[in-house]
C-alpha cells in the first residue's frame, strides 16, 4: 500500500514512512498505471512522479506521449535517463542516439539537449547534484 505525501507526489511504502529510510521499494507497473489514469495524461500532457527527493538526489518517473519534444539544459548535475517502456531519441549539438527499453544514458557535464519520442515512453530520471560529486572526489 502506498501513501502520497505532500504536493511533491513522493511515494513511500507504509512500512517505510519517511524518505530517509535505507530501503524504498517502487513498483513500476503500478506507478505507470497510476500515471496513465490521471487527467493530465488523458489531456495529452507528460506526467511525473517524484520517487526520491533529497538535497543531493532526485529520482523521477516520467511518462511521455508519442510526438513529445523536450528541450533542456543540464546545469551542474549528473543525469541518468533509463528507459522503462518505449523509446526516445536523445539529441545534442554533436550527436543523436536512440534509447530503447532497458537502456541507460548518463550525462556528466553541462550540455544542451533535446529529447523526442515517437511512441509512449516511460523513463526514470536520476539527477545527482554537483555537491555530492565533489564530496566523492
Amino acid at each position: 500500500m502506498w501513501n502520497e505525501i505532500s504536493n511533491t507526489k513522493l511515494l513511500v511504502s507504509r512500512n517505510n514512512p519517511t524518505p530517509t529510510q535505507s530501503l524504498l521499494i517502487f513498483d513500476f507497473p503500478t506507478l505507470i498505471d497510476k500515471i496513465k489514469h490521471k487527467n493530465a495524461w488523458a489531456n495529452g500532457d507528460l506526467d511525473t512522479i517524484i520517487l526520491v527527493k533529497t538535497p543531493t538526489k532526485q529520482i523521477v518517473l516520467t511518462a511521455l506521449h508519442g510526438g513529445t519534444e523536450i528541450k533542456s539544459f543540464q546545469s551542474n548535475e549528473s543525469i541518468n535517463f533509463q528507459i522503462i517502456e518505449g523509446r526516445m531519441r536523445f539529441h545534442t549539438r554533436k550527436e543523436s542516439v536512440n534509447l530503447d527499453k532497458g537502456q541507460l544514458l548518463t550525462l556528466q557535464e553541462k550540455i544542451k539537449y533535446r529529447l523526442t519520442t515517437d511512441e509512449e515512453t516511460v523513463l526514470l530520471l536520476t539527477i545527482t547534484s554537483s555537491a555530492i560529486q565533489l564530496s566523492e572526489n
